[in-house]
């Protein structure tokens, strides 16, 4: 069976779904990377409901990703097997609380800053410089500019693999270090942040020093899909990329960043295979010159198109 019948067989054997299905859908050009192969079928549901029927009654036989704002992955050139879920405007609600907020997973994470902002919610202030959407924060644990997912998350809403909605406490997550422990093939729909009442002007000032921090540190309008590799306990990645000699390293169209070494940039026209490649040579550099192995923060979901290849 060829792979355009692959993946109609695919198609034909779905659940039906009130939102929109795709089949054979690009997807590097939805990643902030700009370079990734495609799903064979690309699933947006309409809201929860849609989302669990659709997973209830999905064979188990099929395998399920989930992806969001795509700011921190790479989706290697082969693309991705089965069906990949993507949740669109009916999961990006957010609501104001006392104290509290509570998001919709497809809400960027700086919007979601921003409306706690004009409601003179402080405590969510560090939402404003991450890029992603909620759904992947609570993921990954999220966080920056001395805050992060863990420390002002009250509950996230789940729909499981066999299309069961449930609500985890933060304690059920066991948030660790950019890392919240999920269901295997679940999806985060909904969660809520505790915030507190705060002066309008200090919760503007401290967005706007977030912001200026941001700008001036980070290469924010290239092709790039944010910090590359988790900082070591007690170090900086940057520091040991930057002492390793790999600043400004390069292979085909992908770089690291002259502005901040923990960060790759797709100049233009990289594939997935050259950004995972030199991610990869930045590691080797660095166990060899530091000897630390530096662990990837960025995600890397599907199948190589052919094995990364080493800089020389």
């Amino acid at each position: 069976m060829s792979a355009a019948e692959t993946i109609m067989h695919l198609v034909d054997t779905l659940p039906t779904l009130r939102g929109r299905v795709q089949a054979d859908a690009p997807l590097g050009p939805t990643t902030w990377f700009r370079a990734g192969g495609a799903a064979e079928v690309l699933a947006r549901p309409t809201d929860t409901a849609d989302l669990a029927a659709f997973l209830r009654a999905l064979p188990h036989t099929v395998p399920v990703h989930v992806i969001g704002a795509c700011s921190n992955l790479i989706i290697r050139d082969g693309g991705l097997r089965g069906v990949v879920i993507r949740l669109g405007r009916g999961f990006g609600t957010i609501a104001m609380e006392r104290n509290g907020v509570v998001a919709g997973a497809a809400a960027l994470d700086i919007t979601v800053a921003e409306h706690a902002a004009a409601a003179g919610l402080a405590g969510i202030e560090f939402l404003s410089g991450i890029p992603g959407s909620i759904g992947g924060a609570v993921a990954m644990n999220a966080g920056a500019y001395g805050g992060d997912v863990a420390s002002c998350l009250d509950w996230a809403e789940i729909v499981t693999r066999s299309g069961e909605t449930v609500r985890l406490s933060s304690a059920d997550l066991a948030f660790a270090y950019r890392h919240a422990r999920l269901p295997a093939e679940s999806v985060v729909v909904r969660a809520r942040f505790r915030a507190c009442p705060g002066l309008h002007a200090a919760i503007a000032a401290r967005m706007a020093e977030i912001r200026a921090n941001r700008e001036a540190s980070q290469p924010v309008r290239a092709r790039t899909g944010g910090s590359t590799f988790r900082n070591p306990p007690h170090m900086k990645a940057w520091e040991l990329i930057e002492a390793a000699g790999c600043r400004g390293l390069t292979h085909g169209a992908a770089q690291v960043s002259e502005k901040h070494c923990n960060f790759l940039i797709n100049t233009g026209g990289a594939t997935a295979a050259d950004l995972e490649g030199l991610g990869e040579e930045v590691r080797r550099r660095v166990r060899a010159a530091c000897g630390v192995d530096l662990e990837w923060e960025i995600h890397r979901i599907g199948i190589p198109a052919g094995k990364p290849e080493a800089v020389q």
